[in-house]
């Protein structure tokens, strides 16, 4: 029996659409950058033995101040990576960025028995963070930050610390928002703390010396 122009046209209409839906996913995973930061072997003891499943954690950003974390657990390592990648991409959060490099000002944060300290950097610093916080700040996309753990070592703890204190970050636009000012006083008045600061340090050298 012959094919109706109906019948033939609704495959290939379906079949474009899942077409464009996988190349849209796929130029969405381009532009995402993922780093595994940890995996734990657990293993459940059975009857038979012992079952081993993997637990993965995972950094994933855009490189233009967006960045989440996910964790996944599976029997295979890969499996759980993905599921762990999946997650990251759900729950991205965005963090503003200084000249698209740094951070705004120094912020704390802490989770758990994990204590973070990061502070913005001029240009050239680099990164200068240990272990998960560099994963971190290298998918984000930040170029200059100094970063330092204070307590904890556990790499889950030390990533939710630092996720609790870039989520408390503020740009100069947001903060002129909240206090219905213009962003050039907001920004005038922090680049005249800088050089208090910066003056204050050289007269201590200076009475040092």
């Amino acid at each position: 029996m012959a094919r109706t122009p109906t019948a033939e046209r609704e495959p290939k209409d379906r079949r474009d659409k899942r077409d464009r839906a996988s190349e849209r996913e796929r130029e969405r995973d381009d532009e995402f950058v993922d780093k595994l930061v940890h995996i734990n072997r657990v293993a459940k003891v059975v009857k038979g033995g012992r079952r081993f499943a993997f637990a993965a954690l995972v950094v994933v950003g855009d490189s233009k101040g967006r960045v989440g974390f996910g964790t996944g657990k599976a029997r295979e390592v890969p499996e759980a990576i993905r599921k762990a990648t999946e997650q990251a991409k759900r729950q991205m959060i965005r963090v503003p960025l200084r000249e698209g490099r740094t951070l705004h000002h120094d912020v704390n944060g802490h989770f758990g028995a994990g204590r973070v300290l990061l502070r913005s950097a001029p240009a050239g610093t680099g990164i200068i963070a240990g272990g998960p916080m560099r994963a971190i700040f290298e998918t984000m996309g930040v170029q200059d930050v100094v970063a330092k753990c204070i307590g904890t070592a556990n790499p889950y703890n030390m990533i939710k610390a630092t996720f609790d204190a870039l989520v408390n970050l503020e740009s100069p636009r947001m903060v002129a928002a909240k206090r219905n000012k213009k962003v050039g006083e907001i920004v005038s008045r922090r680049e005249a703390a800088a050089g208090a600061v910066g003056a204050d340090a050289a007269n201590d050298a200076a009475s040092a010396e």
